[in-house]
């Protein structure tokens, strides 16, 4: 079946996602995410674009866009591909990193554009993973309230925070209260639900389980066959990051990617 035209916005304002294929994940550390931030950063300062919002997830990411020189669907695709070059080269694969086309909405409302930005600070809360948006790292929320975010001039605030222009006794107050209230907003959903993240000690059981007789410090020295077997399994573990599988594991997460 032939895809559907991207709906033009009027003011060229997109609420954007981007997953991983297969619902595989895209960020398995910090310098990856520190990577898309940058490149995000690069093609915003090339195509004049501005940037109002984002989240990234492990397995997909959440911006708030408003198009420069450049259509959101190329300069998506320009960011894409710089990332996932970036992403093979680091982890010695191949083929495609994300889904063929990214997911976009288009926001021609000022509140709808508000409520977007909420939605997309929340997504962490929701996921249980956090119990404040502005805990979670990697989201544009920090640079709201009026904290660093990195990388410096990648986020405008200024779109937003207009709206809350005459709030006592801040907009940047007013801001996070609204950012913080309970919702039940259904915006562009998310390709799947988020599970909620297991501590280690609970992601600790459940390797446990999947490994049997074999003793965590025991799997590096398997013979690879064997070592594979159980490291693939252990991926398909709900909750469990394959960061925090490798590190619990003691070896190394290129290794259990690669498994």
């Amino acid at each position: 079946m032939p895809r559907g035209k991207r709906k033009k916005s009027r003011n060229g304002i997109y609420h954007v996602i981007l997953r991983g294929a297969n619902k595989q994940e895209i960020f398995h550390s910090d310098e990856d995410r520190h990577r898309f931030l940058n490149t995000l950063l690069k093609y915003k300062i090339r195509t004049e674009m501005q940037v109002y919002a984002w989240c990234l997830m492990d397995n997909h990411l959440h911006l708030l866009l408003k198009e420069g020189d450049e259509s959101i669907s190329l300069v998506m695709k320009r960011i894409g591909i710089s990332y996932a070059q970036y992403y093979n080269w680091m982890y010695r694969t191949t083929g495609h990193l994300f889904q063929d086309r990214f997911r976009s909405e288009k926001v021609e409302d000022l509140r709808y554009a508000l409520a977007v930005t909420r939605y997309i600070h929340q997504n962490p809360v929701k996921a249980g993973m956090v119990q404040s948006p502005d805990e979670w790292e990697w989201s544009s929320c920090r640079g709201y309230y009026g904290r660093s975010v990195s990388p410096s001039g990648l986020l405008n605030e200024g779109f937003v925070l207009e709206m809350f222009s005459e709030s006592k006794p801040s907009p940047r107050e007013a801001f996070r209260e609204f950012n913080e209230r309970s919702n039940d907003d259904q915006f562009l959903k998310p390709f799947e639900k988020e599970k909620k993240r297991l501590s280690d000690k609970e992601a600790r059981v459940e390797i446990l389980q999947i490994l049997g007789a074999v003793a965590i410090p025991q799997v590096k020295s398997l013979p690879r066959e064997e070592r594979n077997y159980l490291l693939r399994k252990v991926k398909k573990i709900d909750g469990v990051s394959q960061r925090q599988a490798a590190r619990i594991l003691g070896v190394s997460p290129n290794l259990l990617f690669k498994a």
